[in-house]
Order: C-alpha cells, then sequence, then structure tokens
C-alpha cells in the first residue's frame, strides 16, 4: 500500500503533500524533524490521506494535489472530504 498524505503546520498553518508506502513511520519521521524543509514548522498535524495500490498512482496524485495546491481545488479536497482528520 501507498499512501498520499498532507501534514498541516501547527506552527505556521502551512501544508506539507506527500507520499510514503509507511503512513505512520513518515508522519514521526517528519515530527523529529528528519525533513529538513519541515524543521522549522514543526510540529505537523495529518489532516488528509488517500490509499493506493502501486506507487506509481500515489506519485501520480502527489503531483495532481501539489498542482493545484492553495487553490480552490485543493481548499475544497481537504475541508469537504470524508478522510478530513479533526483530531
Amino acid at each position: 500500500m501507498y499512501f498520499v498524505y498532507i501534514l498541516q503546520s501547527q506552527k505556521d498553518q502551512g501544508f506539507y503533500i506527500g507520499f510514503t508506502s509507511n503512513l505512520e513511520k513518515r508522519i514521526k519521521e517528519h515530527n523529529a524533524g528528519k525533513t529538513r524543509s519541515l524543521r522549522q514548522r514543526l510540529p505537523m498535524k495529518l489532516i488528509y490521506h488517500e490509499q493506493f495500490q502501486n506507487s506509481k498512482d500515489a506519485k501520480n496524485r502527489e503531483k495532481q494535489i501539489k498542482a493545484f495546491k492553495g487553490g480552490n481545488a485543493f481548499h475544497k479536497l481537504i475541508q469537504s472530504s470524508p478522510r478530513l482528520r479533526r483530531d
């Protein structure tokens, strides 16, 4: 299984989009400061994810979401999805 995910910084409210084969491990790595670009934006919170059978489909979906990041389609995705987490 592969996952496309969206994290939101609890510090600056910005977003990070990525994909992985181990979602739980990857989020822990991000919040441990192992992603240089996120170190100053920690902690990050998982707000959205989708599951895929193969890495090709996950990569393509990640690119699609990144292409409309910040636009209406992005906001609609994270606000109206039943996968949205509000923990």
